[in-house]
This record gives structure tokens, C-alpha cells and sequence, in this order.
């Protein structure tokens, strides 16, 4: 580490900060004011902010070879002697450390960027809101967690970091914990990332059983030094299992369906959420390993055909929800679904370059949204909205802005890195390609019509609610500017060659994945030669064709004959009962897994009386009287009885005490004549003073 690089050499610092800002609010939130709670929460993240681009400018400036830097803090787990599949035998231990990367320069740059213009507009949105300082110590606990995922040396860091984020989730999303909806959704987060990172725990332990290490420098050497063939059946369900992970997080299919309930979260918590940390977890966890996936050309397949049937099936919800964020949420699944496209047919760099471009105008529409929900007294049903662009200026032109870059308009910064990903996925396989091709339609479509029914038409505002609407204030429109700006030129990084560009972007990755990018492509099958001439340009073309077309269909639908749409719904009642009621999914779960779950617990309850019966056992409440009966003993022997002992030391041990603190003044007078008394005899008994001659 060079002396100058003071930056690269703290980055252990980043994210301390927001755990400092965490701990602050726990011990002394409750006694700030909200200006107090603000210096202290937006200050850590911005000061983690510098740091984090402190330490990218010194990463930058390094040469190409040299830009990997990381650092043991301290030996966390001495595990010792241990033996892997592969027949070694070696002395293992997992080092607290960091590592510092192009990867996770990108990932910085958006967690931390993004992340302190999300904890200003709550300084606005929120600053009415109870509980003000517990939402800022929230989000400052899940800044610390999903920086220290980022900045993992190794897949057991990671995981501590992971698991941080979906408890904070459940902490957010239930922040309304009075609002039995609100509670529900953050339970139903909790409970579905569970189910996904008992694979990430899985082929964790794989993992190391096989390769002997879990920590990132050390993976890529020891495939090679295992000498691994190509689509090794060890190393697919690895990555099968870690993938099993990365759906939980990032909602594929089939644990996707947190993730629009996490709706019912404050707004900046779900533009936090959809935009900047949890969800984004899975596919940098699969970039971030992707040495094994690159060796595993099966879970690859498996996980670019989830990744596009997700894109789409999020996509056809999208069409028909009413409420703004939801619209928003099955978007975030879907864009989510472009980027494990893109993971899945190799492209590594575009999936990332997707993350990071998504981050800013998915994030600018989250925020948007909620400066409408603001300026509406907390409507959201988009129904009830309408001509609010001259009204509400600001929050609608950025609104826009991020509308146009997601829908893949160039030269906005969606079109780059979704043309990247449709590319790669044409080489990979046309049907791929379709099927992407097809939800890019759908995309510009949903968003423009949720801009036309919201911002455009006659006025849907309720009386009582259109007296009151108004622009939102500075702490809040001037992070949509921002975003709204970032949107726009932050895909310019990654400019094709065939468009002029040098593919920056691709070149700064280079490093960490290009050369499994290349075997992973190899694997699969696919052209790694880029798609050139005409081919490449026709697919453009289309790209930007799809996009338009869905923007013109929704003006044509929702401004120009608004009863059209009505009379679709009207035609074909099955299908738009189906997609607003979201596939029944929800409902399918419920009756096949949770209702079961429920009967098991009634019928343990009530124990089957005629198997009881049979044993000469009166079965009626059975095993409810006997679990009922050692609950008691336990609450009555153990939990009280360790209390009621304490108790009981104390009052032993204080019984000298106790005889002298009585309560009463004249015990007390007695007590200190006394005193006074034993004191003078022992002064005068010492003192050599001869009593008997002062007598005479």
C-alpha cells in the first residue's frame, strides 16, 4: 500500500460510519431532535460516501494489474485442521478482511451514492413521521450491512452482511408495525429469504468442502489447481445452491413474492431496497463467484431461463396494477430477471452494468413516486391521480426522465446496458433474445402508462385532496434531479465500440471477470465474438422500435381513447382477473405451504382422540394439556425460579443493610448519636489522655 493512498488503506472505515449512526440512535435517538438525528445519520453516510470515492479515484489511478487490494483486519474463525473432498488436508481459518476491486468500486459507487441521496429525501419525506429517529437507525444498520457484503474477502463475510440486510428489510418494511399489513409483509420477507439462504448456507459449505477455501482470491486458484473439467457436477450445484440463494434476495422465480408486498415499507425504504442494496445482493454475489459459475455451464442455462421467464411473468403484472409502487415493484423483479439473463449467458460485465444503471433511475422513480404519494396527502392508486405535470413540475419532468431511461431510449443510460444484455442473449439463443425483446415492450409500456394516468389526462384528484397539492420541498426534488441526471448520462461509460465508445465500463471489469465471462461463454456455446455489422445494428434498431412502440401504445391507450382499455378488460375477464390478481400466486402458496403448515400445528394440537384412545389415553386436548403442563414448569421452575433466585441473593446479601435503612428520622438520630460516641471513645482511648486527673 502506497503512503498516499490513505483512502484505499481505511476502507475498513466504510462501514463503520453508519454503525456508528446505528448505535447513536439506539442508545441516545430517542433524546434528538430530528436536526440531531439528521447530522448524525446523513452525515455517517456521506462521510462513508467520501470515503468509498476516495478510495475508487486511488483505485483508478493504479495500473490495470495492480487494482486488487485486500487486507486481513483480524482471524475471525480459527476453524484448524480440516480435510476436503478432494483428499487435502489443510490448516482452515476465515480472516475479517476487505477487498477492494473494480467490482466493488461499482458497487460502492452505488450503494453509498445512491444510498446518501435516499437518507436526504427522508430527511423531507419522513419529517413528520413517528419514530424518526428508529427509521434513521434502520436505514444507517442497513447501509453497515450491505457495505460489509460488498467489501467481504470471502462468501462467510458476505453472508453476515446478507443476512444484516434481510433482517434490516424486515425491520423497514414493518417499520408501520401498528398497520397489520405492514407487519405481515416484513414478516413474509424474513420468512422467504430464509428459504433461499439454506441453499446460500448449502453451497457455502460445498463450497468449502471442495475447494478449501472460501474466500474470493483463493476460488479461482483452487479450480485450477483442482484440476475441475468443464460442467463438474460438484461445482453446478454449488452454484445451483448459491443461486438458490441470489432468488430469495434478488426475488426470482419462485421467491419473488416479498418483494411487491415490501411495498407497504415507507417510500424511501423501498427505493433503498429495490434500488440501491437488498435486491441487488444476488446478482453481485454471482458476479462476485463467478469462477465457479463460469465452470458450470447447467446452472448457468438454469439460471438465464429463470432470469427471462421471471422478466417476463413479472412484466404482464405490471400492466395492470393500480397502485404506483406496485407498478414500480414488478418492474424492479423484472429488470432483476435482465440482469441473471445476462449472468446466465455469461455476459457478468452487463448484468453488473445493468445493476448499476438501474440503481439510478429505478431509484429516481421509487422517489418520484413518493413525492407524488406526498404531494396527493398519501394516495397511491394511480387511479385517483392524473394532470398533476403542471402542478407538481419537478417531480414530474424526473419522473419522466427515469421513465424514458428504463424503457431503453437512447441515449439515456437504460438503453445502453439493456441493448448490452439483449445482445449477449441473442448469441446465447435467439428464443432468449425474444423473450427479452418482448418484455422491453412491456417495460416502456407499463411505465408510460402509469406516467400517462398520473401526470397527463384530466384530473382524477379527489376534491378534498386537489386544495392541497403542491411541489415537494428541496431536500426531497433535489436528489430526483440528481438521479434524474445520472439516468441520463450514466450509461455513457459503457458506449459500444460500434457506437463510437471504447466500452469503458467493460474494460474497467476486465480484471475481476473477463476471462470467465470468456470460458462461460465457451461453455454455453455461445459466439463470444461480438455480433457484428448489420446484425448488431438491426438489433438496435429493434430494441429502441420495441421501446418506442410501447410508449406510443400507451399514449394512444391512456390519453387519447382511455376506453379502450376498459373494453379489453371487458372482453377478456379471465385474463385480467388473472394478471391483476397477480397468477394467484399468493393464493397457491397459502393453500399448498402455509395453510398446511397451520392444520399441522391445530392437528398436533388437538391430538387425533381416537389414536389416543387406543393407547388407553384420553385423547381429548392431549398433547395441548402436555405441552400446556411443561410450559408451566418451565415458566414457573426455570424462568421464575432463576428470577425469584436472584432476588433472593440480593435480599440475604443486603440484610446488614436493610436493618439500617428503615425509613424512619429518629432510628437515624439514634444511629448517628451512637456513632458519634464510638468514635470519641476511640479517640480518647488513643489519645494518652489520663481521665482521671481532668477529674480532679
Amino acid at each position: 500500500m502506497m503512503p498516499t493512498e490513505y483512502f484505499l488503506a481505511h476502507i475498513w472505515l466504510i462501514p463503520l460510519f453508519p454503525l456508528a449512526g446505528a448505535a447513536l440512535m439506539l442508545f441516545i435517538g430517542r433524546r434528538l431532535p430530528n436536526a440531531g438525528v439528521n447530522v448524525i445519520c446523513v452525515g455517517s453516510v456521506f462521510l462513508s460516501m467520501c470515503f468509498a470515492f476516495g478510495a475508487i479515484w486511488q483505485l483508478i489511478a493504479r495500473p490495470v494489474e495492480e487494482r486488487v487490494v485486500s487486507y486481513v483486519l483480524f482471524d475471525w474463525v480459527p476453524a484448524g485442521i480440516m480435510h476436503t473432498n478432494a483428499g487435502r488436508v489443510m490448516d482452515f481459518h476465515v480472516p475479517w478482511g476487505v477487498l477492494m476491486d473494480p467490482l466493488t468500486a461499482v458497487m460502492l459507487l452505488v450503494v453509498t451514492g445512491v444510498g446518501f441521496l435516499i437518507h436526504v429525501y427522508s430527511t423531507g419525506y419522513m419529517s413528520h413521521e413517528g419514530g424518526y429517529y428508529r427509521f434513521f437507525g434502520y436505514l444507517n444498520l442497513f447501509m453497515f450491512s450491505m457495505l460489509t457484503l460488498i467489501l467481504a474477502n470471502n462468501l462467510l463475510l458476505l453472508f453476515v452482511g446478507w443476512e444484516g440486510v434481510g433482517l434490516c428489510s424486515y425491520l423497514l418494511i414493518g417499520f408501520y408495525f401498528l398497520k397489520k399489513s405492514a407487519s405481515d409483509a416484513g414478516k413474509k420477507a424474513f420468512i422467504v429469504n430464509r428459504i433461499g439462504d439454506a441453499g446460500f448456507l448449502l453451497g457455502l459449505f460445498l463450497m468449502l468442502g471442495t475447494l478449501g477455501t472460501i474466500q474470493f482470491t483463493e476460488i479461482g486458484p483452487a479450480i485450477a489447481a483442482g484440476h475441475f473439467s468443464m460442467g463438474d457436477a460438484t461445482l453446478t450445484a454449488i452454484a445451483l445452491l448459491l443461486f438458490v440463494g441470489a432468488t430469495g434476495k434478488s426475488a426470482q422465480l419462485p421467491l419473488y413474492v416479498w418483494l411487491p408486498d415490501a411495498m407497504e415499507g415507507p417510500t424511501p425504504v423501498s427505493a433503498l431496497i429495490h434500488a440501491a442494496t437488498m435486491v441487488t445482493a444476488g446478482v453481485y454475489m454471482i458476479a462476485r463467484t463467478n469462477a465457479v459459475f463460469s465452470m458450470a455451464p447447467k446452472a448457468l442455462g438454469v439460471i438465464a431461463v429463470v432470469g427471462c421467464v421471471t422478466s417476463l411473468f413479472a412484466a404482464t403484472m405490471g400492466l395492470v396494477q393500480t397502485d404506483i409502487k406496485r407498478v414500480l415493484a414488478y418492474s424492479t423483479v423484472s429488470q432483476l430477471g435482465y440482469m441473471f439473463l445476462a449472468c446466465g449467458v455469461g455476459a457478468f460485465t452487463a448484468g453488473v452494468f445493468h445493476l448499476m444503471t438501474h440503481a439510478f433511475f429505478k431509484a429516481c422513480l421509487f422517489l418520484g413516486s413518493g413525492s407524488v404519494i406526498h404531494s396527493l396527502s398519501g394516495e397511491q392508486d394511480m387511479r385517483k391521480m392524473g394532470g398533476l405535470w403542471g402542478k407538481i413540475p419537478t417531480t414530474a419532468k424526473t419522473f419522466v426522465v427515469a421513465s424514458i431511461a428504463i424503457a431503453g431510449i437512447p441515449p439515456l443510460a437504460g438503453f445502453f446496458s439493456k441493448d448490452s444484455i439483449l445482445g449477449h442473449a441473442f448469441e446465447y439463443s435467439p428464443i432468449l433474445w425474444l423473450v427479452g425483446f418482448i418484455t422491453a415492450g412491456m417495460t416502456a409500456f407499463y411505465m408510460f402508462r402509469l406516467v400517462n394516468m398520473t401526470f397527463f389526462g384530466t384530473s382524477r384528484v379527489d376534491h378534498e385532496v386537489e386544495h392541497h397539492i403542491h411541489e415537494s420541498p428541496g431536500s426531497m426534488t433535489v436528489p430526483l434531479m440528481i438521479l434524474a441526471m445520472l439516468s441520463i448520462v450514466g450509461g455513457w461509460i459503457g458506449v459500444p465500440e460500434s457506437l463510437g465508445g471504447s466500452d469503458r465500463f467493460a474494460k474497467f471489469l476486465e480484471p475481476v471477470m473477463a476471462k470467465h465471462a470468456e470460458e462461460a461463454a465457451e461453455a454455453a456455446g455461445a459466439a463470444h465474438a461480438a455480433s457484428g455489422g448489420s446484425m448488431e445494428y438491426l438489433l438496435m434498431l429493434l430494441s429502441v422500435a420495441i421501446g418506442a412502440g410501447g410508449i406510443w401504445l400507451a399514449y394512444r391507450w391512456y390519453i387519447q381513447r382511455p376506453e379502450v382499455p376498459e373494453k379489453i378488460a371487458a372482453a377478456s375477464p379471465f385474463l385480467y382477473k388473472l394478471l391483476y390478481n397477480k397468477y394467484y400466486v399468493d393464493q397457491i402458496y397459502d393453500a399448498m405451504f402455509v395453510n398446511r403448515i397451520k392444520d399441522l400445528a391445530l392437528t398436533l394440537g388437538s391430538f387425533d382422540v381416537g389414536v389416543i384412545n387406543g393407547l388407553g389415553v384420553d385423547g381429548s386436548g392431549w398433547l395441548t394439556r402436555v405441552t400446556s403442563r411443561i410450559s408451566m414448569i418451565w415458566d414457573s421452575w426455570i424462568v421464575d425460579g432463576l428470577v425469584n433466585l436472584a432476588a433472593r441473593i440480593v435480599w440475604v446479601l443486603s440484610f446488614p443493610v436493610r436493618m439500617l435503612q428503615t425509613g424512619r428520622v429518629s432510628r437515624y438520630a439514634v444511629f448517628m448519636l451512637l456513632g458519634v460516641l464510638i468514635f470519641l471513645g476511640y479517640y480518647f482511648r488513643n489519645s494518652g489522655i489520663d481521665f482521671g486527673k481532668l477529674i480532679h
